[in-house]
């Protein structure tokens, strides 16, 4: 007999909801911090079940909630590209020279007192030239993580000033996807809704941008001024830092300013770092390849490795050891296995209806 299928109450709706809530509560005051290590995607997991089991009470199929779960996944795997990317264009700009030099530069130009005001800025004017805030976090975003660590400025506030600016500049760009998008979809043209969105993201980025002036006037950490040459010297030791490394981003900006989809921006952005990195750093990767025969072979691993796993660079100075590390494809591992088990909550939860 065949199972009719009925709309869902708004009881059956909340069901899942209220048990990821306290099943997601309990596991973070168990976990801390370590939650987004896996407790959290079991957690979404287990509550994908709960809801699997109210669309099968409302007369759903099997095939139908996977299928749902299939779309849902679905419309994420860009994002997951793109995250993978970046996690493999870390690792070839890291062996290449290219953050190191960003670092080395940006330290004899910026000072904490200004960092996260110009940090904001400086992404707001990159995002806004290439209409992509997540191009603009995977390139300039990591340099100026690693130039706010250096300084001894919080990581989690260094990563708040370049999203900042790095959304600022995305909603107002004409050449953002989500920003053509939105009026696409309200019946309106395109500067019209640049035009009216200015009356909230101007007042926000103002405020941000006044927060972080009063944080950088208010940081009392000397320590990060006092050991810079420290720092300068460790990287220029084992680098060659040149301001022709600046090609590679150069072009990763231009080809998002010509309206180049992201992923294969990315990863000329990535292969531009390889290649950079066989030219002016072989002593690099011959260090974290930790492999012994042919010349190219040396070169092959330690490039393989620094796309897709955990590499960093030895100097004289601890700090900067910990700075001149990347996880390749390996770190973005972790973030992608939570948005597959919240997209499996969620198609779910779409095909009972529950959102609606």
């Amino acid at each position: 007999m065949t199972k009719v299928r009925r709309e869902g109450t708004l009881l059956e709706a909340l069901i899942p909801i209220v048990f990821l809530i306290i099943f997601l509560s309990v596991n973070v005051s168990v976990f801390g911090d370590d939650a987004l290590s896996g407790s959290n995607q079991i957690v979404l997991i287990l509550s994908g079940a709960v809801a699997a089991l109210v669309a099968y009470r409302i007369g759903c199929t099997w095939d139908q909630i996977e299928k749902s779960i299939v779309k849902s996944i679905s419309s994420a795997m860009a994002s997951i590209l793109i995250l993978l990317l970046i996690g493999s264009l870390a690792g070839s700009w890291l062996i290449s020279g290219i953050v190191p030099a960003m670092i080395y530069y940006g330290l004899q130009i910026l000072n904490p007192t200004i960092f996260l005001f110009a940090a904001c800025i400086v992404c707001a004017i990159v995002s806004m030239a290439t209409g992509s805030s997540w191009t603009t976090a995977a390139t300039v975003g990591i340099a100026l993580i690693g130039i706010g660590q250096t300084m001894g400025l919080n990581e989690g506030v260094v990563a708040g000033a370049i999203l900042s600016g790095a959304y600022f500049g995305d909603k107002l760009s004409p050449l953002s996807d989500t920003t053509n998008l939105a009026p696409a979809m309200a019946g309106t043209d395109l500067f019209t809704h640049i035009k009216y969105m200015t009356y909230t993201t101007l007042p926000s980025i103002g405020i941000t941008l006044v927060i972080f002036l009063i944080l950088g006037f208010n940081n009392s950490n000397t320590t990060a001024l006092v050991g810079t040459d420290v720092v300068l010297e460790a990287i220029s030791s084992k680098f060659y830092i040149s301001g022709w490394l600046f090609l590679v981003p150069l072009v990763v900006v231009v080809l998002i300013v010509k309206k180049v989809p992201a992923l294969p921006a990315l990863l000329v952005g990535t292969l531009l770092g390889v290649v950079f990195a066989l030219i002016f750093q072989p002593n690099i990767i011959a260090e974290v390849s930790g492999y012994e025969g042919a010349h190219w072979k040396v070169m092959f691993v330690g490039t393989m490795k620094a796309l897709y796993g955990r590499v960093g660079v030895t100097t004289s100075n601890e700090m900067v050891n910990e700075l001149l590390s990347s996880g390749g494809m390996y770190k973005m591992l972790n973030t992608v296995w939570l948005i597959l088990c919240a997209m499996v909550f969620g198609g779910i939860m779409d095909a009972i209806g529950a959102l609606a």
